[in-house]
């Protein structure tokens, strides 16, 4: 796998003592790709964005990108090397101004002396937070803060982002939006797209390969458009309601 795809997950298996939490787990993105991730709850999703983020070291495998295996490099490393991650629970600084949380990202996202790509101006303009520069973070709405977080992280010059449930508690006009926002991202910016989502309709509808995960292990790896046809997917995901 390495040097082979832009970037991959190769035999990775973590363990929590007994339980093991990721079995054997491959695959490939290409760049360019929104690439989504479901699975049951307590399937493994959380702990391969771990893994891929460098909070978590596994007991075996290799996380590659372009070539390089990024395994075992610290998190504010692999922040350096182009990934970067959201959360469920946006994490912001609620005691910062949204402009001052964008600066954190701009002035702590990089390797030394590497220049920032964007200026603050031009992504907040992106992410739709003009005119909100001067709120505390603690005091927006959640949409406008999953979309700082978002901004915060552009901040970094990702190559690919990681979405953990960005559509958690949102409406259905604010996940429209949410989606638009990725969409832009990545047509306009080229930014990568790993997402972990519950809103199943909304991951196909915007992702254009999907991974299946049951306990820790691949049970579908393919096109978003043929997933809900697959037979095992259906058995311990969807249910019968899909067959």
């Amino acid at each position: 796998m390495a040097g082979s795809s832009f970037f991959g997950v190769s035999s990775v298996t973590m363990a929590f003592g007994s339980l093991v939490a990721l079995n054997n787990l491959s695959f490939e993105v290409e760049k360019g790709q929104i690439f989504g991730i479901a699975g049951p709850n307590g399937s493994g999703k959380t702990t391969l964005l771990n893994v891929i983020a460098g909070a978590l070291t596994p007991k075996d495998g290799n996380v590659y990108l372009e070539g390089e295996d990024i395994l075992g490099s610290k998190p504010r490393e692999i922040c350096y090397k182009g990934i970067a991650r959201t959360f469920q629970i946006p994490a912001v600084f609620p005691t910062l101004t949204v402009l001052e949380n964008i600066k954190v990202g701009l002035t702590f996202g990089h390797g030394p002396h590497k220049k920032p790509a964007r200026g603050i101006a031009e992504i907040i303009d992106f992410v739709g937070l003009r005119g909100k520069e001067d709120l505390l973070a603690a005091n927006v709405d959640l949409y406008t803060r999953k979309s700082l977080m978002l901004g915060a992280i552009l901040a970094t010059d990702p190559k690919i982002l990681l979405l953990d449930e960005p559509l958690a508690g949102l409406n259905i006009g604010e996940i429209d939006d949410y989606l638009k926002l990725v969409r832009q991202l990545n047509e306009e910016m080229g930014i990568t797209f790993l997402v972990v989502e519950h809103v199943f309709d909304k991951l196909v509808e915007i992702s254009e390969r999907i991974l299946i995960i049951h306990f820790g292990e691949k049970i579908y790896l393919g096109p978003s458009g043929e997933v809900t046809e697959d037979p095992k997917v259906i058995e311990v995901y969807l249910g019968m309601k899909h067959a």
